[in-house]
């Protein structure tokens, strides 16, 4: 058994300790606004946090996270109120929208570290690939973001 802590809830899981946390999540806990994309940690739509730390959760085996607090988009704000979700519907950034949760979250766990990034900080750190390529609108949306956790 492998004790986790997810969105603040704490779950007893029978599952090997190397299982990625990618299907812990989804398929063990049902939080699907946790994405599959590349598999190998490339592409960042299994963006989640852990201890606050944005990580890829495809490439992290669940026994690395026991005892840890882990953070998923459902758990970023229950009612979608987050800065960076309002930004991302204020800037019209989802388009094909497969991408958006793990570019939510890679932004939220960003912005705590850099409060006033600017452009060069920004694709300097965020390295999750958008399909429809609205990286303009996501440095948008992160600037509009970091502008409202100021308020």
């Amino acid at each position: 058994m492998i004790s986790i802590t997810v969105n603040g809830k704490v779950h007893r899981l029978d599952v090997e300790p190397e299982m990625p946390l990618l299907w812990v999540i989804r398929d063990e806990l049902g939080l699907t606004g946790t994405k599959f994309g590349c598999g190998i940690s490339m592409c960042g739509a299994c963006t989640v946090h852990v201890n606050g730390e944005a990580v890829r959760s495809c490439g992290m085996v669940v026994g690395d996270v026991a005892g840890k607090s882990v953070t998923t988009i459902e758990g970023l704000s229950p009612d979608s109120k987050h800065p960076v979700q309002q930004a991302w519907l204020a800037e019209g950034v989802p388009q094909y929208g497969y991408c958006q949760c793990g570019q939510i979250m890679a932004a939220a766990a960003f912005l705590k570290e850099h409060p006033k990034p600017s452009d060069a900080d920004i694709d300097a750190n965020l390295t999750n690939i958008c399909r429809c390529g609205t990286y303009v609108r996501i440095r948008s949306a992160i600037h509009r973001a970091a502008a409202l956790m100021k308020t």
